[in-house]
This record gives structure tokens, C-alpha cells and sequence, in this order.
């Protein structure tokens, strides 16, 4: 499903299907701050996008938008849990139908099946390194933070790090905040209003060069592209204190 013609394909039922309904659905909720920061990316090479967790919906509603303002994508995939959307007909179906197959590769974090989760972590280096006009999502923090502070972080993972020190692409941290997990829950904000969806992209952060070495090099990447996304975080509290006054 993600090689030869048919990221295309499935980038163009996402583009024309899933973020229509997507962005549709946000409709005057969605606030988007930043999106010249990826407007000024190059489309040579894959873009990861580096963005906190606290919803299902969270990396839906980021490339639905980018793909709905933004030329020059042609295949969109972020990991996911593999037991779920690979094992259960539900999941299965989900990944098909709803995300266009975007759920990729899966990890199962399973001692049997290790070989295969290293054999995924070299599967998403790749899908970092090659294919223009790629758009790799990535949640560092690993899971989805339940806690009720929009604000705080789970502590990050150093898979982030070691795809930048692999595969090198370049990486826009993003912070969401007022997604909920519920669908009707957003439809009762837009009848009677309530919090905004706010969506934030910072400026790209480039590999360094040359890039770190030793056995902490991984950990300090990951430090980096989370101050990031919690820069923008910060910049979001400020935005809504100033609204709230």
C-alpha cells in the first residue's frame, strides 16, 4: 500500500475525501497559526511533522488541513499501534476507509515481535528519507497524554531523535489544542459554541550539521523538537489568557 503508484493514490482520497470532511467538520472552530512555516518548505523530500498527543484526531485534522491549503503533497503515513489497526477487523477497517491506509507501519511492542517493530523502525527511517512530497507524522511524546492540563507533556521518546540522526528529514514541531476526542462533541461546540480547535506550526528545524554523535545524541534531538513544540505551546497559553482577559 506504500509503494509504487499507490501512495498516490490513497494521498489523492485523502486530499479529495478524508481532509475535506475533516476540515469541514472543524469549520469555523479550526484556528491555524503558522502555516507560512510550512509553506516554505522544500516538497524534494519528506517532511516530518513532530506534534503533541492528546487526541485520536489530532494528526487528522493537521494533514487535513495541509493538504487542504498547501500544494505538493502526494503520500501522507504515521505509525500506529499495530494490534489495533492491523489485528481487529474494526481497526482494519478504520485504516482503509478512513485514513486512506495513512496508518503506517504499524508497532507492536510485543517481545515476539520485535524483529518485525525493527523491522518498521527502518521502514518509517525510510518513508523519512525518500519520496517527494511525503508528509511523515510523528507523535514523540509515544502516547496519548490524558492528563487534564492541555499544556503539559508525557515524557518524549527517543524514537524522534534517532529517525532525524538516520534519515535525516526535515521537521516541523506542531502543538493542537482543543480537539476533543468526540465527534459530537465538536458538533456541539459549532451549534453553541465553545473552545476553538488551535492548531500551531513553528518554524522547521533542519538536521544540524554535523549531526550529534554519542549515546546521547538521540535524547538531545528529542529535547529539542519538544522545547519546540512547547514554545508554541506556550505561545498558544498566552493567546487564550489574552483572549479570556
Amino acid at each position: 500500500m506504500h509503494q509504487g503508484r499507490w501512495p498516490r493514490v490513497w494521498a489523492a482520497c485523502q486530499r479529495q475525501l478524508g481532509a475535506r470532511w475533516i476540515t469541514a467538520l472543524a469549520g469555523p472552530l479550526l484556528e491555524v497559526h503558522g502555516l507560512e512555516h510550512v509553506a516554505a518548505t522544500s516538497r524534494d523530500r519528506p517532511l516530518l511533522l513532530a506534534a503533541n498527543h492528546r487526541s485520536f484526531f489530532d494528526l487528522y485534522v493537521t494533514m487535513a488541513v495541509l493538504y487542504r491549503r498547501l500544494p505538493g503533497w502526494r503520500a501522507t503515513c504515521f505509525p500506529v499501534r499495530g494490534r489495533y489497526y492491523y489485528q481487529r477487523f474494526g481497526g482494519l477497517l478504520l485504516n482503509a476507509l478512513i485514513a486512506n491506509w495513512a496508518m503506517y507501519p504499524p508497532f507492536f511492542h510485543e517481545p515476539r515481535k520485535r524483529r518485525f517493530d525493527q523491522w518498521s523502525l527502518g521502514e518509517l527511517a525510510r518513508l523519512c528519507r525518500e519520496g517527494p512530497g511525503r508528509l511523515v507524522g510523528f507523535h514523540p511524546e509515544g502516547t496519548r497524554n490524558k492528563g487534564a492540563d492541555p499544556y503539559s507533556f508525557l515524557p518524549a521518546q527517543p524514537g524522534i531523535g534517532r529517525l532525524i540522526l538516520e534519515a535525516r528529514p526535515t521537521v516541523v514541531p506542531v502543538f493542537i489544542a482543543g480537539l476533543p476526542n468526540s465527534v459530537g462533541e465538536i458538533l456541539r461546540r459549532r451549534r453553541g459554541g465553545g473552545e476553538p480547535i488551535r492548531l500551531w506550526f513553528g518554524a522547521p528545524l533542519a538536521p544540524p550539521d554535523p549531526l550529534p554523535t554519542g549515546a546521547g545524541a538521540a535524547a538531545a534531538l528529542t529535547a529539542e523538537v519538544m522545547g519546540r513544540i512547547a514554545g508554541l505551546a506556550a505561545l498558544d497559553r498566552a493567546r487564550m489568557a489574552g483572549a479570556a482577559g
